[in-house]
Order: C-alpha cells, then structure tokens, then sequence
C-alpha cells in the first residue's frame, strides 16, 4: 500500500502483479474520425501530425518488431519484468474487425510473460460491439484496460478543441466497456482553454461517477504543427504556472473516488516539440508539490468525492 495521498500506478501494480511492471508503447499507425474526415479534419486542437501516430497502418511484422524491441529494451533494465503493451496512438478500435484481430495477434506467445496486461487507447464514439468482443475474448488472458480521452467534462468545450464527443458520449462507453468486464482509464487535459479551476473539478467528479478503474491527468501542453499553437500565438491560450497547475490538481485529486488509480499526473513531450509550458520542473517535483499541497490542506484522494457514486457496473461499485 502507498503512503502517498492518492493511489498511484507503480503501487497497485506491484501488488497486483507482484512485480515491477513496465510500458512498451506501439503505434499501429491508426487514425480517428476527427481527422480523416467522419467528423472533422485536423484532429484535436492540442494533438500535433505525428506525436500520436501517423495514420498509416502498421503491417503485423512491423508491430512485432516493436514490441520485441521494447521488450529487449525492458529487460536491460530488469531480466524479469512484467510488460504492459500499451497500444498508444489515436484511436485503436477505429478499425476493421480484422485488422483489430491482426494487431492484438502480435501479442501471441507473449501474453502472461512478460506480457502481464495490454493497455488500448481509443475513444468513446469509436467502440463498435465487435472491438468489444474481440478485447473480451483477450481479457480472459490478461487484464486489458481501455483508455478514454474524456480530457473536458463540458460539450461546449469538447466542440471547441474538435473532440466532436459529448460527456455522455463518454458515460455510455464507460458503462458499454464495463459491462463486459474490462477496465477503463480515463484521460483529462488541466488548463484547456475556456476551462478554469471549476472545470478541473468538474472532470474529477465525472470521472468519480463514471467508476472508471483509473485516470491519466495533465497540464496542457502547446506543440508545434497544432492548431493550438496558432491560439496561443494569437494570445488566446493562458497556460498553467507549476504552482497553479499542482492547486489545481490537488483540487481534481480530492474529487477522484478514493479508489480510483492515478496513472499520471503530469504530461510530457519532447522539448523540442513543446512550445509551452517551459517549465524547469521534473514529473517527481510536481509528484512532491503535491504531496505537500495535500498535507496542507489534510486532504487526500477523494477527500471531496461523493463516495458510492459509481454505479453497480463498475469495478469501484
């Protein structure tokens, strides 16, 4: 058990699988319907051409090929990990049926050891009932979590950074994807424009009342070749200093169901890449920040949450 103030990641997978646990991110070259043209053009506002893929599929052996990387790559570090496949860029069930199959089929001969989980980032509105069944059929295996970009809980908002999703378009997934016995990580961006410190609180509560099993947070980041870089070049995008930011996230902690596991607290890109913010702070000093925060005002996780809010199908229920 952590003696932090919230739950975090490294702890609960120590203690569920017993041992050290490491990322190997792939990118399978997917897209999303806000960029190729079902709902819009130009992705998110936030999310530069390449930093999340590429939109050009991956063929199985390419795939394969970076997962035995990372998994060589892991284990210089330690000759007995357990390995989290993390299928990382856009949106990983906007697929075929098949090509959903040929992608999770490069984790054959692998799944157990070192492969103790595999994690799929998608969104709410790209979930057909077949990708629900084929991440079922690999839950039976190993634990799969399906990660959510909720990132706002305000739909004004969500049009205006082009999500093109509601919050109740998120709340169906969560329940869909619960009720076939999967985790979901939920993902929240601090400091999008239009978005104050009640907003911050808002998502938390959200996330509280969804009963998603863990949540991904950060600061707003402005990167080249974005539309968000032409807003704050405009002057129209305000970002988040250190200090404000952990404020914030301490608020946004309070409100998380005591239960939940926080997965990441900060967000981090390339220097070269990232306009703003230009902070000198490394992720374990935020990590501190807030840990000092929280004792000042003896508080911890879900301090402020409606405790019991998340419904009968979820894991926290």
């Amino acid at each position: 058990m952590s003696s932090l103030p919230f739950n975090p990641l490294r702890s609960y997978l120590r203690e569920t699988f017993g041992r050290d646990v490491y990322r190997v991110a792939l990118d399978a070259g997917s897209t999303c319907p806000n960029r190729d043209g079902s709902k819009g053009y130009g992705g998110c506002v936030y999310c530069d051409v390449e930093g999340s893929g590429t939109g050009e599929l991956k063929s199985g052996s390419q795939l394969a090929e970076q997962l035995a990387t990372g998994i060589k790559r892991v284990r210089r570090r330690d000759p007995d990990p357990g390995v989290i496949a993390y299928f990382q860029s856009y949106s990983n069930t906007y697929v075929a049926q098949s090509r959903l199959e040929e992608v999770l089929s490069v984790l054959d001969g692998h799944l157990g050891n070192p492969v103790v989980a595999v994690s799929i980032a998608t969104r709410p509105d790209t979930l057909p009932p077949k990708a629900l069944e084929i991440l079922a059929r690999l839950n039976e295996k190993v634990p799969v979590w399906l990660e959510l970009g909720l990132e706002v809980a305000d739909d004004a908002l969500l049009e205006k950074i082009q999500r093109y999703h509601t919050v109740e378009d998120f709340l169906v997934a969560v329940e869909r994807v619960h009720r076939v016995g999967i985790e979901v990580v939920g993902h929240a961006i601090l400091g999008l424009p239009g978005d104050g410190r009640e907003g911050a609180r808002r998502t938390a509560e959200v996330f509280a009342e969804s009963g998603v099993r863990g949540v991904k947070v950060h600061n707003l980041m402005v990167l080249r070749r974005t539309i968000l870089e032409k807003w704050w070049r405009a002057g129209e995008v305000d970002i988040l200093e250190p200090a404000a930011y952990v404020d914030w996230l301490a608020d946004f902690i309070e409100r998380l169901h005591p239960d939940q596991i926080v997965h990441r607290l900060t967000g981090e890109a390339p220097s070269e890449e990232r306009l703003a913010p230009r902070w000198d702070v490394h992720k374990t000093e935020i990590r501190d920040l807030l840990v000092a925060e929280l004792a000042r005002r003896a508080t911890r996780q879900g301090s402020l949450a409606a405790v019991g809010s998340p419904g009968e199908s979820s894991p926290l229920g």
